[in-house]
């Protein structure tokens, strides 16, 4: 007996997907290309999920992995623009309130300094890792759902982002944490 997917992971139903996955895309999509052009690749990526819309096997779990799959392809055609933005907060300009010796004004500038350094390595990472990492930090898919979303293997998905976290770790010293960094 064939059970009838949950609420938004049947991809013929566009709006139920819509209202169920729109809010982890857009966070996803907003890190990886920027708040304006994130809008367009969610769209765009539920666009290509209903005309691919048979693809999609409910055998291998929820659409939400699938989504984040085409997203990932959607903004990698995009990467001009996502390799800009992570250019441009790594040479951005400091903040106006570092101007104000306050412990609140450092923290920020501290923060702010940490993020273009970060966002510099993203940058130079191979675009594999990227994904992997991206959609492990931001998504917080599990490595079997990152291999599904990137459709490659699970073996693969774990050295990409070892890979990554080294490199990382390498560029911004040991104390740098990357979430449940257990390596």
């Amino acid at each position: 007996m064939t059970s009838r997917p949950a609420m938004g992971d049947d991809p013929a139903d566009l709006a139920a997907m819509f209202s169920s996955h729109v809010r982890p895309l857009l966070r996803y999509c907003a890190a990886r290309v920027g708040p304006d052009a994130a809008e367009d690749v969610v769209a765009e990526t539920f666009s290509v999920a209903y005309a691919r819309r048979h693809r999609f096997d409910p055998d291998q779990g929820s659409v939400l992995p699938w989504l984040y799959g085409i997203a990932t392809n959607v903004a990698r055609r995009h990467r001009r623009t996502e390799l800009y933005v992570y250019r441009t907060y790594a040479r951005g300009a400091v903040d106006e309130q570092a101007h104000v010796f306050d412990e609140r004004s450092t923290e920020k500038v501290d923060a702010g300094l940490l993020r273009r350094r970060v966002v510099a390595e993203l940058a130079r990472l191979p675009s594999r890792q990227r994904d992997v990492l991206l959609l492990f930090a931001i998504a917080e898919l599990e490595y079997a759902e990152i291999a599904e979303a990137l459709d490659i293997p699970l073996g693969s998905v774990q050295s990409a982002l070892h890979r990554a976290r080294t490199k990382l770790r390498t560029a911004l010293g040991p104390d740098f944490r990357l979430g449940d960094d257990d390596e």
